[in-house]
């Protein structure tokens, strides 16, 4: 640890820089947390859907939908999802759960939701690969 200590001293330029980009780095993770979409584990989608009537909506394309998706989820490709918003309009006040193959895309498409006025836009935290990964049913 002293070692570490007197390094820092000795290259307070370089500990400085390192420690800015530290800060704008968690900045950024902090206001995307606060401001995306509520990541939702597997049990709380299931539990979501039986409770409050929540709407599923898999956005990957129609040939990966074909090969599993979960019961009763809309296919709205995220190259499609601006267009098919009034799609939707019937689901706006109930718990949207955005679904992609694996957590990651699904952040723009619950973006273009929220501004078209979806106030309970959730995404399945780690998309369909989490959802086959707890052997949860599929439907073909």
């Amino acid at each position: 640890m002293n070692e570490f200590v007197q390094f820092a001293i000795d290259n307070w330029q370089l500990s400085s820089a390192w420690l800015v980009v530290a800060i704008v780095l968690l900045s950024i993770q902090i206001k995307i947390t606060a401001h995306g979409p509520k990541s939702l584990t597997t049990q709380m989608v299931t539990d979501m859907v039986n409770r409050e009537n929540a709407v599923v909506v898999d956005i990957r394309g129609q040939a990966d939908f074909g090969k599993g998706h979960i019961q009763g989820a809309l296919n709205i490709p995220l190259s499609k999802i601006k267009e098919n918003t009034k799609d939707l309009e019937k689901y706006k006040d109930s718990p949207i759960i955005m679904v992609c193959a694996n957590g990651i895309q699904v952040a723009a498409a619950c973006q273009i939701l929220n501004k078209a006025g979806f106030q309970q836009v959730h995404k399945l935290a780690g998309g369909m690969a989490s959802w086959i990964g707890d052997n949860l049913p599929v439907v073909k």
